[in-house]
């Protein structure tokens, strides 16, 4: 078994289907079939629910993916590493909320590794930002994907998935996500944003159809004003420092929780290039412990 087949397994798993993920690996679907069996007997469990018609990744193959990225980027910086130094500037876009949460771990691993790469970084939106990489303006953006999968024109190398949360007043009593939902007003996220988007779908259907006065793009703003008791709110919270500054009740919302996909988006030609592996690869070393204490 070669370790290639985890690439193919991150790529079926990123573009739904074996046929998909064949194209991206330049590969034929029966051999991305063949190294799913053998990932699968390796491994000793089913990657794949066969049963439907239609194959779908089971938990245990998101769960290999996520532990082997990293290994796999630092792997692969070694096969490529020679005497040339990875130096140069990276133009870094990423999404305000992920930035007390990423540049610092990012640029301390970059420092002590690749000290002559150099990271200017921007912030936006992630519509915006990734509008940015596709026209050059940026090198790489780490975004929210969206629901549908990004641009086929572009590399999406999934970094941090999070689990949307409902904050409710500090003094909140209420029990169910539906008693919060009749005492309190909804303060939305932006819906013009994969947060808003992902939350409206769960209160839709979940909750019914609510009509709020209030929405905002700045989860520390909406965060805020929760804390102050206006109101209730579905939203990703990237940082616990957020929670100490504004308390708030934070309550999981169960199997049927919205999931966050953040990703680093690069251009296709780009794959090659040192710097990005550099980039990628301290960025995951940032993340490695989010996924776990969140």
């Amino acid at each position: 078994m070669k370790i290639d087949a985890f690439a193919t397994l991150e790529a079926v798993l990123r573009c739904g289907t074996f046929a998909a993920a064949a194209i991206e690996r330049c590969v034929t679907p029966s051999a991305v079939s063949m190294q799913m069996k053998q990932l699968e007997k390796y491994l000793g469990q089913p990657l794949f629910d066969r049963s439907g018609q239609q194959v779908r990744a089971t938990a245990f193959a998101r769960e290999v993916t996520e532990l082997m990225r990293g290994p796999r980027m630092e792997l692969d910086l070694l096969r490529k590493r020679s005497t040339v130094v990875v130096e140069g500037i990276l133009r870094l876009g990423i999404i305000e909320s992920m930035q007390p949460v990423v540049l610092p771990g990012t640029m301390h691993y970059l420092q002590e590794h690749y000290p002559k790469l150099e990271i200017n970084p921007a912030r936006g939106r992630s519509r915006g930002l990734t509008t940015d990489v596709n026209a050059g303006e940026l090198d790489a953006a780490l975004v929210a994907e969206p629901q549908a999968g990004g641009s086929t024109r572009l590399r999406w190398t999934p970094m941090l998935r999070r689990e949307l949360v409902l904050v409710a007043p500090p003094l909140a009593t209420e029990k169910s996500i539906t008693d919060l939902f009749k005492k309190y007003q909804w303060i939305k996220y932006d819906r013009g944003t994969v947060t808003g988007s992902l939350a409206s779908r769960f209160v839709s259907a979940n909750i019914g159809e609510i009509r709020s006065k209030l929405e905002f793009d700045s989860a520390s703003a909406i965060v805020a004003m929760v804390s102050a008791g206006l109101g209730i709110s579905i939203v990703q919270v990237a940082s616990s420092v957020l929670l100490q500054n504004y308390p708030v009740r934070v309550i999981r919302l169960g199997p049927a929780a919205p999931i966050l996909q953040l990703s680093l988006v690069t251009r296709k030609p780009d794959d090659d290039s040192r710097a990005l592996q550099a980039l990628k690869q301290a960025m995951h070393a940032a993340l490695v412990g989010e996924q776990k204490s969140y």
